[in-house]
């Protein structure tokens, strides 16, 4: 092959030329086959040959590639941003179209921003997430992001106006005979007690992911804890802001996944599914008020990408919604998520560094403790997740390993997120293959230890 002269993510790492896809596998230069269990990164929610997919990408080419969106606006954009608002809940019937999650997040904190502003409140300043939150890479994102090794080489370029609390994480946070009750009680006087020191009226939002992905690995929240959340943000007239970027798009079993908890947020922040991998897109649904506040006040939105609406972009989107909703291919979601979640008990249940198996519809992870009675992680220098990753492509299999799952240092966990055309087949061999990657990889630390 000839020298490389991509900037990869790691200028370390050997990594398989990626030629071709099939259905839920990726095929390299030299023809070895990967099965993707997770994705990408929890992207290819209909896999990598869809053919409505690739047809929708040739018929709008032919049709037209590109229109500014500060002079036209896309029919294919107009088309999704439709469904959009009529598939989701509430009255979120704004849809802002960008690039990617990043994209979206940042586009979700200037707006509240100026929200605020527009409705004469120009102190609401300050915006509170999550401890292992992930909301993004650029500054904005990644300022409101809780990941501390994530911040910790930018931290003297991010913002002072994001602050952080709990994440809501039973199997670490809740507390010995804690009811789940008194364990949301406790989170919500937290969030409170952050607002209050702050100053109510100098807080703009609240940001979270309602199942948490990439930092903790598909942790749900206990039941009712967005409820109390969203009555803690409305008392002090805060935004609610959820970044479902990982979790939506029908990853966990309902297109949007704060459905499953009762709430409808001030804006949803979207991406990765909604263009399952064949373009590039992101979307921020934003409710009636917010639109309509900078529509009476300056009707403009200081804010914009280059490739707001973009119409190859869209015309996926539209093509996505088509085959999860109307084909139905989202509701094989909850079934084959519990068949997967099934065989992950049956298999690592009572494994001895298994801690914690969690997650909704096809989205799933595995914590990995040292210890599983006292939960204690392996020592963050093993590199146990890294090892997994390895161990798992040379097995054939795709699989999204993380470190840092406790507090962004310890802990290790596995990610799962099979595109939506997972069968019986697929489920055997993800179990089967990342058992033999685990055990490789836990042979690798005993021997380092």
């Amino acid at each position: 092959m000839h020298s490389r002269h991509v900037f990869p993510r790691h200028t370390k790492a050997d990594l398989p030329v990626a030629v071709a896809g099939d259905g839920l596998f990726l095929i390299d230069a030299d023809g070895k086959r990967y099965l993707d269990a997770c994705g990408g990164a929890a992207v290819s929610c209909l896999g990598h040959s869809d053919a409505k997919l690739k047809a929708a990408i040739h018929d709008q080419a032919v049709q037209l590639s590109y229109a500014q969106t500060g002079f036209f606006t896309p029919e294919p954009a107009e088309r999704l941003a439709s469904r959009l608002a009529s598939l989701s809940p509430g009255d979120l019937n704004r849809v802002y179209f960008v690039s990617g999650g990043s994209e979206a997040m940042e586009s979700a904190l200037k707006l509240a921003r100026q929200y605020f502003m527009e409705i004469g409140q120009p102190e609401r300043r300050h915006v509170i997430a999550r401890w292992q939150s992930y909301h993004g890479n650029t500054l904005g994102a990644l300022s409101t992001g809780g990941n501390r090794w994530r911040r910790a080489q930018f931290e003297p370029m991010l913002s002072s106006a994001m602050h952080h609390v709990s994440p809501c994480h039973a199997y670490r946070g809740k507390l010995p005979n804690e009811s789940d009750q008194a364990y949301v009680d406790r989170l919500a006087a937290e969030l409170d007690d952050m607002i209050e020191r702050l100053g109510p009226e100098t807080v703009a939002a609240f940001v979270a992911e309602p199942v948490v992905g990439a930092t903790m690995g598909a942790v749900p929240p206990v039941d009712g804890y967005f409820r109390a959340i969203k009555r803690v943000c409305d008392r002090h007239g805060i935004l609610l802001i959820l970044d479902e970027v990982m979790c939506g798009m029908g990853r966990t079993g309902t297109l949007f996944a704060c459905e499953q908890d009762g709430v409808v947020p001030d804006m949803i922040a979207i991406a990765k599914g909604l263009g399952g991998g064949y373009q590039p897109i992101g979307a921020l649904l934003v409710t009636d008020r917010i639109y309509n506040a900078l529509e009476a006040g300056t009707g403009f939105f200081q804010h914009g990408h280059t490739y707001l609406g973009h119409p190859m972009a869209c015309a996926v989107g539209n093509a996505v919604l088509d085959r999860l909703v109307d084909d139905k291919v989202l509701d094989r979601v909850k079934p084959m998520g519990a068949k997967l979640n099934d065989a992950l008990l049956g298999r690592f249940g009572n494994h001895p560094h298994v801690g914690d198996i969690r997650g909704r519809g096809l989205f799933l992870g595995l914590e990995l403790v040292e210890d599983r009675s006292t939960k204690e992680p392996f020592d963050p220098k093993l590199g146990l997740a890294a090892k997994v990753k390895k161990a798992a492509m040379a097995e054939g299999l795709m699989c999204y390993p993380m470190g840092g799952t406790v507090d962004g240092e310890s802990g290790d966990h596995i990610l799962l997120a099979p595109p939506f055309i997972v069968d019986d087949e697929h489920i055997a061999a993800i179990v089967n293959r990342l058992d033999m990657a685990l055990e490789q990889s836990l042979q690798a630390v005993r021997s380092a230890a």
